[in-house]
């Protein structure tokens, strides 16, 4: 048994938005995923995109604001099959620039034991570097802050705008100091062994920003992955281990694709490994 997560970059109400709220509906009917932390979802004026799009899936949903949005909010939001306990918001350091970014953090209720679970985008731009080395430690040390200690290894997701080898997704993997300061959370593609990466095939470098999605391909950007999924290291008996992680929500149907971005899956281990 394992417990699934999906993150998703929902691009708001953008391009063919009704084509691709079906698009993205038939991929978690699909995934069937237990967690979904969603980026650039929008609310207000009596509409909650996140609730509109999988209200009818039953499950429990919590928004955090980032900041303004035309005339209404843009932000991130939690789908859970688990009712949630208790919540935090974080107000991520800014530029200046008028760009402002939060997380949202929720206590799980799950069957395995109380779970934290975080959501969060991270400024956009190329040259955004330093603002978003100090988001991933203003990020970290809210997220450790909360995990509750015991239960479930906690699970942080998101659009982070940055490749693996930036200095501030080096400093979520415990492979870069800041200010003299390090952790580590495993990057579940990093650490899967994903069948794509091992077949070599689409995704065989977990790509979740493709030239090959007409959508993102108009702002004539390199491909890279910036969408990730980061854990806690797994427990002695093995409950939190990635068993795998794969590039979702990256395809098309009649020209219609989910979002600008791919998503993220992963399946994490929910049961103790069985002693040999």
């Amino acid at each position: 048994m394992s417990l699934s997560v999906l993150s998703l970059n929902l691009w708001h109400d953008a391009g063919p938005y009704s084509e691709r709220v079906e698009r993205i509906r038939e991929w978690v009917d699909r995934l069937d995923p237990d967690l979904i932390g969603l980026q650039e979802v929008y609310r207000g004026n009596g509409s909650h995109q996140a609730v509109e799009i999988l209200g009818d899936y039953g499950y429990h949903f919590d928004y955090v604001r980032a900041g303004p949005f035309r005339k209404i909010e843009f932000g991130n939001a939690v789908a859970s099959r688990w009712p949630l306990r208790e919540r935090a918001e974080l107000k991520l350091p800014e530029s200046g620039d008028g760009e402002t970014r939060a997380a949202l953090a929720v206590e799980v209720d799950s069957p395995f034991g109380p779970l934290c679970f975080t959501v969060t985008h991270l400024n956009w731009m190329f040259e955004h570097g330093a603002v978003r080395e100090r988001q991933v430690v203003a990020l970290c040390d809210f997220v450790l802050e909360w995990h509750p200690g015991d239960g479930f290894p906690t699970i942080v997701v998101g659009d982070f705008n940055a490749e693996p080898e930036s200095d501030e997704i080096r400093y979520m993997t415990g492979l870069h100091s800041i200010e003299g300061r390090s952790l580590y959370f495993n990057d579940a593609w990093r650490v899967a062994c994903s069948p794509d990466a091992a077949a070599g095939g689409t995704g065989a470098k977990g790509i979740t920003w493709s030239n090959r999605n007409p959508y993102a391909r108009t702002l004539f950007e390199p491909d890279r992955r910036i969408d990730y999924i980061f854990t806690g290291m797994p427990r002695r008996d093995g409950i939190g281990l990635v068993e795998q992680c794969r590039v979702v929500c990256n395809d098309e149907k009649d020209g219609v694709w989910p979002s600008d971005h791919f998503g993220v899956y992963a399946e994490l281990r929910s049961e103790p490994v069985e002693a040999t």
